[in-house]
C-alpha cells in the first residue's frame, strides 16, 4: 500500500473511531443496573465485560487461548463477571485497535501505551471520565496509586483512565562482551571516548575470530530506540525505549525547554554521525525493528548495546547470546560519560499503560468492580505469581522461590496482569530475584534509577501535545534518522528545530511552561 493511500486509510478509520465512539457520549456515566426479583431463589446472571488488550506476544498453552485458561476462568469464577477478552498483536497495536473500534461493537475496557491517543479520546469526549466511579467502586486502587500518577492521567481536571504503574523509572543501561574485551586487550569503557574505542575495535578486530568483517560496534534500532544512554552522555534526557519522543524536559534559567531543540543533542547527533560514517555504527540501524537486534545479538554479531533492564533474562537477547555461544560473558557497564561529565538516561513515563471505559459502554460500574477485584492482594498474587495448582511459587521462612520452567509455561497470565492498576515494587522485587538472580534484574532496576535524568515536566499531557504531538514525532524522527546517516547536514538540525517551534513546539513550550509555574518545587 502507498503512503498516500495509507495515509488516506488512517484518516478514515480514525474518523470512524471517533465518531462511533463519541455517538455513546449521550450516555455519560450510564452503567448496568439489575432488577431486583421479586424471588430471591433466582440467581442473577453475569455482567457481561468485552475487554481490548495487548498480547504482547504471549503464547498460551495448547488447547487453551485468552478465554479458555485457568485464569481467566479464575477471575470469571471468583469475581462474578463474565470477561471476554479481545486480544490484539503488538506489532501495529494502535491501528488495529482503531480499526477494531471503528467496526461499531461495544467493548467496556481498552488498553493502550499511547497517552497521546487517550488524550485526544478525552477531548473528543469519546471516553468516560471516571473520577466518580473510582470513588465509588475501586477504592483499593485508588489508595494504591499516588496523587501525582493521577495527575498524569488527568485532562481537563477528570481523571479519564486507570494507569499501569511502573516503579522503574528508566529503562536502559550499558552491557558488554567481556570475554570481547578481554580477547582483544581492552577495559570496560567509562567515558564516551573508551566508549568509543571499544566500539571502533569490535568492528575492525574480528572479536568473533571468524576472519569476517561482519560484526558491529554500535548497535541501536529505528526511532533511535536504545540510543537514550549515548543521548544522556551530553546530559540530554531522552528515554528511547520504544521511540524518540517530544515529551522530554529540562530546566533552562527557570523555563522548561524540550530536550530534543538543545544544543547537546545536535552534539549528540554529531557523534552518532560520526559513528555512522565511519561504519562503526550498524549500517541497517534504521530498519532494526526489535526483532532484528535481537537476531544479530544472538547471533554473536554484536558485542555492546544498550540493553532494557529485563533483557539478561530474554531468550531473545543476551540469555539466547548465552546459549548460542556458551563462551559468552555479559557484564553491565556504567553509563558513558561524555566531554563534559555527563551521563546517564531519560526517565520514563511512570504510567506503562492507561486503560480507558469508552462512552458507548454500559458497564462502566461493573469494569471498576472488576479491576478492583483483580487488585486486592489474594487475587492479585494468585494472578501475578501463579495459582495454586501450577506449583509455581512457594514461601519458605518469608523467602519466595519460583519454578522457573512453570513460571514460564504460564507466562500467558501476563495479559492479566496487564489489568492490574499498581505496581507491588517489594512484590515485584521479590519475584525478579526469585526468577533468577544471576539475571541480575533488580540490580539493574537500581542502576537505572539512581542514573535517570528526570523529566522535569510530570503533567498530564497538554491541548498541545495532543493536537500536534505525533506531527511532531514523526517530523523528529525523519529528521534525525537523515542527520545521523548523512542524507541532511548537521546544521539543519537548527532548520529542525525553528520548524519544530513553528509546528506546535512553541505552543507547547508555553502550555508546559504555564503548568510549571504552579507545579514548580520550591
Amino acid at each position: 500500500m502507498n503512503n498516500k493511500l495509507l495515509k488516506s486509510v488512517s484518516l478514515t478509520v480514525a474518523s470512524l473511531l471517533l465518531v462511533g465512539l463519541a455517538s455513546g457520549c449521550a450516555q455519560g456515566d450510564k452503567t448496568t443496573t439489575t432488577t431486583t426479583s421479586s424471588t430471591p431463589d433466582v440467581k442473577k446472571p453475569p455482567v457481561d465485560l468485552n475487554f481490548v488488550i495487548n498480547n504482547n506476544g504471549r503464547k498460551y498453552l495448547e488447547g487453551t487461548d485468552a478465554n479458555n485458561n485457568d485464569y481467566i476462568k479464575y477471575i470469571r469464577e471468583k469475581s462474578g463477571f463474565n470477561l471476554k477478552l479481545n486480544e490484539l498483536a503488538a506489532d501495529g497495536y494502535q491501528d488495529k485497535l482503531n480499526v477494531l473500534l471503528a467496526s461499531g461493537e461495544q467493548y467496556d475496557l481498552i488498553h493502550s501505551r499511547d497517552v497521546s491517543w487517550v488524550s485526544n479520546l478525552a477531548k473528543q469526549k469519546a471516553i468516560l471520565p471516571l473520577n466518580d466511579l473510582i470513588d465509588k467502586f475501586a477504592p483499593d486502587i485508588k489508595k494504591s496509586i499516588p496523587a501525582d500518577i493521577w495527575d498524569r492521567v488527568t485532562f481537563d481536571g477528570k481523571i479519564y483512565a486507570l494507569p499501569t504503574v511502573s516503579t522503574k523509572l528508566g529503562d536502559e543501561i550499558m552491557y558488554v562482551r567481556k570475554d570481547w574485551l578481554d580477547k582483544l586487550g581492552l577495559k570496560p569503557p567509562k567515558t564516551l571516548d573508551e566508549y568509543t574505542k571499544v566500539m571502533k575495535a569490535f568492528t575492525e578486530q574480528d572479536p568473533d575470530g571468524n576472519g569476517k568483517a561482519d560484526t558491529i560496534g554500535m548497535l541501536i534500532g529505528e526511532k533511535l530506540v536504545r540510543s537514550g544512554t549515548y543521548f544522556g552522555a551530553f546530559g540530554v534526557p531522552i528515554a528511547t525505549n520504544e521511540a524518540i519522543k517530544v515529551n522530554n524536559w529540562v530546566e533552562r534559567n527557570g523555563q522548561l525547554v524540550n530536550a530534543l531543540v538543545l544544543p547537546e543533542t545536535k552534539q549528540a547527533l554529531k557523534y552518532m554521525a560520526d559513528l555512522y560514517q565511519q561504519k562503526i555504527l550498524d549500517q541497517e540501524w534504521a530498519l532494526n525493528k526489535p526483532k532484528n537486534i535481537g537476531e544479530k545479538i544472538v547471533s554473536g554479531k554484536v558485542g555492546i548495546f544498550s540493553a532494557t533492564w529485563f533483557d539478561t533474562k530474554e531468550p531473545t537477547i543476551i540469555l539466547g547470546s548465552k546459549k548460542n555461544d556458551p563462551k559468552a560473558e555479559w557484564i553491565s557497564l556504567p553509563y558513558p560519560v561524555g566531554p563534559e561529565g555527563k551521563s546517564g538516561v531519560g526517565s520514563k513515563n511512570p504510567v506503562a499503560a492507561y486503560m480507558v471505559i469508552p462512552a458507548k459502554s454500559t458497564n462502566a460500574e461493573s469494569t471498576l468492580k472488576l479491576l478492583n477485584f483483580i487488585m486486592k492482594k489474594e487475587n492479585w498474587e494468585a494472578i501475578k505469581l501463579g495459582l495454586p495448582e501450577h506449583n509455581i511459587w512457594n514461601r519458605k521462612d518469608g523467602k519466595l522461590t519460583i519454578d522457573i520452567a512453570a513460571h514460564e509455561k504460564h507466562i500467558y497470565r501476563n495479559v492479566l496482569v496487564d489489568l492490574g492498576s499498581t505496581w507491588d515494587a517489594e512484590l515485584e522485587g521479590e519475584r525478579l530475584d526469585a526468577t533468577g538472580l544471576e539475571f541480575k534484574m533488580n540490580e539493574n532496576i537500581n542502576n537505572i534509577n539512581k542514573n535517570v535524568i528526570p523529566n522535569m515536566y510530570t503533567g498530564s499531557p497538554t491541548p498541545a501535545l495532543a493536537k500536534y504531538g505525533v506531527k511532531l514525532n514523526q517530523m523528529t524522527e525523519e529528521t534525525l534518522t537523515k542527520i545521523i546517516m548523512g542524507a541532511l547536514p548537521l546544521d539543519d538540525f537548527d532548520k529542525f528545530t525553528a520548524q519544530f517551534l513553528k509546528d506546535g513546539g512553541e505552543e507547547l513550550t508555553k502550555e508546559v511552561n504555564e503548568w510549571y509555574k504552579t507545579n514548580k518545587k520550591k
